[in-house]
């Protein structure tokens, strides 16, 4: 049994150990920095997908001891084409810092090569972030704004064995509406709020150096309904509770625990871009993904690295609410993706 967390508290105690293990509808959990006992390992992020049956675009912020990641890319479905570029900046926390909600906090930071603001009016959000010489010595622009109407939204606060001061606090919102417009190498490409979707993933924690997780997200909709799915391993102790949801029509159903069985050569290698198998311990989600394109990022600095493969592909099988209607997809547009992080 999974536990789920109904009563509003602080995330932390006044020793920085979480109070309260498990999953949530809402960001009912209050974070605040002041009460995190090992700052200097702290990591911050706020990570958007925008996203329709022709484009992607991903834009993140990440901030941990004093080091700024600002990264965006562009994905093109039709021509199998994908565009990333991370900037990484040494920025004193009197100068910028991240948001201590997801519900509300803006974040703006600026220099001559990037700039990126992100704005909660309304409970709407406003996104913009403009790189220079982002390709080809063009530049770069991003602006959206992401349209929240989903009742549910996946909350988990997950600790570490053996670290009683390591945690994992982490929002994910799946299939807001999305409209905005992207420049990329000359070209203006449009996203409507009748065909474009956006995902926030919201973090903070403390938790050891060297990770490996396993994500995967879809939205969209079937026959005039909203559907979505958040799916997720890898990081701490999750016999409290997993990230695993369904959301139709923007109510959440519980999932146990998801395995993504990526294939491998006869090296030992993953072949990520050979079709996947992702089950789930309760039988409630089975799908077959078939990759379109890895989105493979490696960045290496002085403190940190992220060597990921974020495959976009379709999914095709079913998924089980908790009222035990069957949902089935084909060709359901999402990713799957398997990352190593040194931060």
């Amino acid at each position: 049994m999974q536990h789920r967390i109904v009563k509003p508290s602080k995330l932390l105690n006044k020793s920085g150990e979480l109070i309260q293990k498990g999953y949530a509808l809402s960001p009912i959990l209050r974070y605040y920095r002041k009460d995190v006992a090992r700052k200097f390992r702290l990591k911050e992020w706020d990570y958007y997908l925008i996203y329709n049956e022709d484009y992607a675009v991903a834009l993140t912020v990440g901030y941990s001891i004093n080091w700024l990641l600002l990264s965006a890319s562009f994905i093109d479905f039709k021509n199998i084409y994908e565009k990333t570029k991370s900037l990484v900046r040494f920025v004193s926390k009197k100068r910028f810092k991240m948001p201590q909600s997801s519900v509300v906090g803006d974040i703006f930071y600026q220099d001559q090569e990037v700039m990126v603001d992100f704005n909660i009016i309304d409970g709407s959000r406003s996104l913009l972030m403009k790189i220079k010489n982002f390709d080809d010595g063009r530049d770069f622009m991003a602006s959206f704004v992401l349209s929240n109407k989903m009742e549910d939204s996946m909350n988990i606060a997950t600790p570490f064995p053996n670290d009683k001061k390591a945690f994992y606090y982490n929002r994910k919102i799946i299939g807001m509406q999305a409209s905005g417009m992207v420049r990329f190498k000359g070209k203006s490409y449009e996203f409507s709020s009748l065909n474009s979707y956006g995902i926030l993933d919201w973090g903070r924690g403390v938790w050891p150096y060297k990770t490996t997780w396993y994500w995967a997200a879809g939205q969209g909709t079937v026959w005039g309904n909203k559907i979505g799915f958040n799916l997720g391993y890898g990081f701490g102790d999750t016999s409290a509770a997993t990230e695993n949801m369904l959301f139709f029509n923007g109510k959440a159903s519980k999932l146990n625990h998801i395995k993504f069985h990526i294939p491998k050569n006869d090296r030992n290698q993953y072949e990520y871009m050979q079709p996947w198998i992702i089950t789930s311990s309760d039988h409630r989600f089975e799908m077959k993904f078939e990759p379109i394109i890895d989105r493979n990022a490696h960045l290496n600095a002085i403190i940190l690295s992220t060597h990921q493969h974020q495959v976009f592909g379709k999914f095709t099988g079913s998924a089980i609410l908790d009222d035990g209607t069957i949902i089935y997809l084909k060709d359901f547009l999402g990713f799957a993706e398997r990352v190593e992080n040194r931060w």
